[in-house]
């Protein structure tokens, strides 16, 4: 019998998680498609997100390519954060403000750039 309680004990712990991921809103995440392209960061503007969210970016991985930076590399161009190339990435987003900037070809200083704020 002891074996059995151990089971239910786990159970309800397991229970109580889920229930307080959902009061959190954890199970609430919503996925954005993200137009990533020299108008970015109008596509943003407007729009609501949550830490948590998923920005799904889509786009041709020979021209382009997405790099999380943060506000002096969004402000400066410099791509010294978290690289993603694929060409279909997906991203979670932090709380507060986050950074993204193509990194290739100076599409970055001609406004391929974007920041999201999630509450």
């Amino acid at each position: 019998m002891a074996q059995g309680s151990g089971s239910a004990t786990r159970g309800l712990a397991l229970g109580g998680l889920l229930a307080a991921c959902l009061l959190l809103g954890v199970a609430d995440a919503a996925t954005h498609r993200v137009d990533w392209s020299f108008n970015a960061d109008n596509w943003s503007k407007g729009k609501s997100f949550r830490a948590g969210d998923v920005l799904e970016f889509n786009y041709d991985p020979s021209v382009h390519n997405v790099v999380a930076v943060d506000a002096g590399g969004y402000s400066g161009c410099r791509s010294s954060g978290t690289p993603y190339s694929s060409g279909s990435d997906r991203v979670t987003l932090g709380p507060g403000t986050n950074y993204f900037i193509c990194s290739l070809n100076g599409h970055c200083g001609m406004g391929m750039k974007m920041t999201v704020n999630a509450s």
